[in-house]
């Protein structure tokens, strides 16, 4: 026993090393645990109206997107204002990319993202503060925002794309949920400690087992969709949105921001809430269609 030990011994001062101090162990942080019911909270109604959005479709359901694409290109466009983006190129190829969606299909998304680059250019030309830093973060905004918001109008316009679309969704938020309690309760290895610190190895895993869970059990209403189809579904989406949650945290890390806005106030900006769904959108449109083509 060494001297200083046997001091507190003698002392009384000497206490058994509680369980949270073990090493490897997390410290539980104060105020931790009303995280998940504000999540609850912001979440709830938000969902609630995606919900009818996503039922109704049409143009309502672009309109919304437009209005979540704009807001988020906003928030990207502030976390790296210091590049000069060219914000009007980056709100109008949204526009027009929504619209091509919409009114057209794939090609024409297609042509508007290749035309979103000389686009940029010239305006970039036309702006006192562009640089070729500025064209890369316009480009970022309308290829990681703009063409995933396409994909969700393209992947509603399938046949049963409402539910879908849901599907997407639930699996999407199932996963994050259970990647939070899981992280909490089991974590123990870092996932990425340079990009999210709180992100673990094992809520990863748990989060990926309850988005594949998420969209299977949501198949079950579902009488078009095979449990096999479902399964497939819910593993692109189970892989694509935890590395949609991992890029726009390496993204804020490297602006240097907590979070991405103030949209939903405590709980940040609508880029930390739709991270994860930008990926999942555009991975669920392409395994559907990979489904279908396979029937």
């Amino acid at each position: 026993m060494a001297a200083g030990e046997r001091r507190a011994m003698a002392s009384g001062q000497l206490r058994r090393r509680r369980p949270e101090d073990r090493p490897g162990r997390r410290r539980p942080q104060p105020g931790r645990r009303s995280d998940l019911g504000g999540r609850i909270i912001v979440a709830a109604p938000a969902l609630a109206l995606a919900g009818l959005v996503v039922w109704r479709g049409g143009a309502i359901f672009a309109a919304l997107l437009l209005v979540l694409g704009w807001i988020c290109l906003d928030e990207l466009y502030r976390m790296t204002a210091r590049s000069g983006p060219a914000r009007l190129a980056g709100f109008a190829a949204l526009l027009a990319l929504i619209a091509a969606a919409y009114w057209g299909d794939r090609n024409q998304v297609l042509l508007v993202a290749v035309a979103a680059l000389p686009v940029t250019f010239l305006l970039t030309l036309a702006s006192p503060g562009g640089s070729a830093y500025g064209i890369a973060i316009t480009l970022l905004g309308i290829w990681w925002i703009g063409i995933a918001m396409a994909h969700a109008v393209m992947l509603r316009a399938l046949p049963h794309g409402g539910a879908l679309v849901t599907d997407v969704l639930v699996g999407t938020f199932v996963g994050d949920t259970g990647a939070y309690l899981g992280g909490r309760s089991f974590g123990r290895r870092r996932l990425a400690p340079s990009i999210s610190p709180n992100k673990t190895v094992e809520g990863l895993a748990i989060g990926m087992v309850c988005a594949v869970a998420g969209v299977w059990f949501a198949s079950l209403y579902q009488g078009w969709l095979p449990k096999g189809d479902a399964l497939l579904l819910g593993v692109g989406v189970a892989i694509a949105a935890p590395i949609g949650d991992l890029f726009e945290s390496y993204l804020k890390r490297r602006a240097g921001v907590k979070d991405s806005g103030r949209v939903f106030g405590a709980h940040g900006g609508a880029l930390d809430r739709l991270d994860a769904a930008l990926f999942a959108m555009v991975t669920g449109y392409y395994v559907w269609l990979a489904i279908l083509g396979a029937r």
